[in-house]
């Protein structure tokens, strides 16, 4: 890791530490999974989310639009665990993206399912299809800011049933307060 993302990743997890935020939880023994980020409300999340991964000594990994990993900024993000994706030209993410777990013997893969910090309605199913295709488990990381919590949870297999998987998922997070409580997507 170099020098930038060694102090970004100190600054946030200063930073996470001085407002009060703590962690509950642990990864799984493997560590291939995808994590769930959610809810994903506002840009703190990320900045609650890195400082938690950095206390749970937890090298997560996110995907990035290509233009994020263009100089000045490039190696700093891939630094920070970023995986440059070029959505114009890419038609299979779920397989690419499951490739990567295939090459890599350590892949914690932070996906947010909402896709952005607006309400989306319903939750994007990509995280659910990686998972299942890389055949690793799905984690349920969540921000609480009911109680300035970040939780690393429950490790679940995706079944294929994506609708009962769903409804599981639905439950876990039901109990977790968003920033922005109305923008948020179950």
């Amino acid at each position: 890791m170099g020098p930038v993302a060694r102090i970004v990743r100190w600054a946030l997890a200063t930073w996470f530490r001085l407002n009060g935020w703590t962690v509950e939880g642990q990864a799984p023994a493997s560590r291939k999974f995808v994590v769930i980020a959610a809810p994903h409300t506002s840009n703190w999340d990320f900045v609650y989310f890195v400082g938690g991964a950095g206390a749970l000594d937890l090298n997560l990994s996110f995907m990035g639009k290509a233009s994020l990993f263009r100089w000045p900024f490039g190696g700093m993000m891939r630094d920070l665990g970023g995986v440059s994706v070029d959505r114009a030209a890419s038609k299979d993410m779920v397989g690419a993206m499951a490739a990567e777990f295939a090459r890599r013997d350590e892949f914690m893969l932070t996906i947010a399912p909402e896709g952005t910090r607006g309400r989306a309605g319903e939750w994007k199913s990509g995280f659910y299809w990686i998972a299942l295709k890389a055949g690793v488990p799905m984690v349920c990381g969540m921000m609480d800011y009911g109680r300035k919590v970040v939780s690393l949870g429950r490790a679940i297999m995706p079944t294929g049933d994506y609708e009962a998987d769903m409804a599981v998922l639905r439950e876990i997070y039901s109990g977790c307060t968003p920033k922005h409580p109305q923008g948020a997507t179950y």
